[in-house]
Parts: C-alpha cells; sequence; structure tokens
C-alpha cells in the first residue's frame, strides 16, 4: 500500500505542477518507414543555468522520440489519459508530447515502443503486452540509468480509431534529491503504474 499511496501523492503534486506552467514542448519524432526519428527544433529558456541543463535533456529525451509508423505528432494535448505520472523526486524540469495512431491497437504500439528504445535509454517495461481488445491503456518506461527517477514515460490510450501516445518527460535538476521512503522502501521505476 505504500508505493501506492507514493504514486497518488506524486500524481496529485504532479497535476498541480501542471497546471501551473505549459511545456510548449513541439519536438518529438515520429517514426519513418525505416524508424528513423523527425528532428525537431523548438526549446524553451529558463531563467538558472541547473534549469538550463535539465531542460535541455528533457527536450533532448522529447526529440528523440521515436513512435511507430503513421504517427501523427499533436500540437496540443490530448484529453483521455486516465492516469500521469508522478515524478518523486525534485525538482524536474517536465516537458510532454502528444500523437495519434489511426487503426492501431494498444498492444501493437505499446509493444512497439518497448522493442524500440528511445535515445538509448534504458526499458522499464515487463513483458510484451497481450494482443486483447478489452486492454484500453498501457504504459512503457525508459530511464537513462538503473534505479533512476528521471527519462520519458509513454502512455498508449484506446482511441475510437486507433490510439493517442502521450509521453511525459523529466530530467532531474542539479539541486534535485528523492525524499527517503520509510521502513527501508523503494520507489517503482518510471512507466511501471
Amino acid at each position: 500500500m505504500r508505493s501506492r499511496s507514493i504514486v497518488m501523492v506524486g500524481a496529485l503534486l504532479l497535476t498541480g505542477s501542471l497546471a501551473s506552467c505549459a511545456s510548449g514542448a513541439d519536438g518529438g519524432g515520429v517514426a519513418e518507414p525505416g524508424g528513423a526519428p523527425a528532428q525537431t527544433s523548438e526549446s524553451a529558456a529558463p531563467t538558472d543555468s541547473a534549469d538550463a541543463a535539465a531542460l535541455a535533456q528533457a527536450q533532448a529525451w522529447l526529440d528523440a522520440a521515436v513512435l511507430p509508423p503513421g504517427a501523427v505528432r499533436s500540437e496540443a494535448p490530448i484529453d483521455g489519459f486516465g492516469s500521469y505520472t508522478g515524478w518523486p523526486c525534485g525538482p524536474v524540469e517536465e516537458l510532454e508530447g502528444f500523437w495519434t495512431i489511426p487503426g492501431a491497437t494498444v498492444a501493437d504500439t505499446a509493444n512497439w515502443l518497448r522493442e524500440n528504445p528511445t535515445a538509448n535509454l534504458l526499458s522499464t517495461a515487463g513483458g510484451p503486452v497481450p494482443d486483447d481488445g478489452t486492454i484500453d491503456s498501457a504504459m512503457v518506461g525508459y530511464i537513462p540509468e538503473r534505479d533512476s527517477q528521471e527519462g520519458i514515460v509513454y502512455t498508449v490510450a484506446k482511441t475510437g480509431d486507433g490510439v493517442a501516445v502521450r509521453a511525459e518527460v523529466a530530467a532531474l535538476t542539479e539541486s534535485a534529491s528523492c525524499p527517503t521512503l520509510p521502513d527501508g522502501g523503494t520507489y517503482g521505476a518510471p512507466g511501471q503504474g
């Protein structure tokens, strides 16, 4: 129960953070038929150097995002995602990206993301998502190193004509720290619920 409470607290904090700032991220790659990401260039300018480095890292991860062929980048946020990633350590710089993939399934999209890593990051995904039409969402996470609490989490959600994909990206600032959990508890990896 402790880990679920931490996730819920983190989710509430993240919701408040997202409501108070706009990401403005327009980057992100969509896989061409050969799987190469599209190039992007837009980024925001923070006010202090630690935040600048973290924002640059978050933007680099978002720019490196590779999605299945047929993915279409959305310039506006897409509604319909039932959860958000609660990054327990902070402060972090956060960005989001959104795509739609007409005709795709949750399982095919999540499994494709699982098999095609973003920016040499390490997957936190378990086994493949079963090909079950009743599954309406799935998450696939990537981190830069083992036990890290930053990286990118893709959420795939079923839509009326395919799927929508949200990429939540977080990069720790230089001053970031992780709260100590009671009784020797540990944090779950990003993208594992």
